[in-house]
């Protein structure tokens, strides 16, 4: 079973996703990559808190939209499985839903800076479905 904890959505006021379609996309984006069970935390941040983990994890100071951090990974975990955190800010986001589809394709092992537009055409079609 996936357990997604949804941290700061009441900040949003209303103009975004409910908690429950966060888990929902959550779900569909990691399902799509062969992930059915885990825990995973998605929170909603200012753009203050997201430059400074851009910074401090990037190297790259300034805000932006999504970072995901994997914990997990493809290695053995004791318990159930720890996919990681998604750190959106609404801020910097056009498309909130699609923030949080991006970030757990990353969960899930997917990368577009690496891939050959894998990641971009799924995130793509998985838009699409829910749309």
């Amino acid at each position: 079973m996936l357990d997604v904890e949804v941290i700061g959505i009441d900040a949003l006021d209303g103009d975004g996703p409910s908690a429950v379609e966060v888990e929902e996309l959550c779900a569909l984006a990691l399902s799509s990559g062969g992930i059915l069970e885990g825990h995973l935390a998605v929170e909603f941040v200012d753009a203050d808190r997201i430059q400074e983990l851009n910074r401090e994890y990037r190297q790259i100071d300034s805000p932006t939209d999504v970072l995901s951090f994997g914990i997990d990974e493809d290695g053995p975990a004791a318990g159930p499985r720890e996919l990681g955190d998604i750190v959106i800010c609404p801020e910097e986001t056009e498309d909130l839903r699609e923030a949080v589809v991006h970030g757990a394709l990353h969960l899930s092992g997917m990368d577009h800076e690496s891939d050959d537009g894998e990641m971009l055409a799924l995130q793509a079609e998985l838009l699409r479905w829910i749309r």
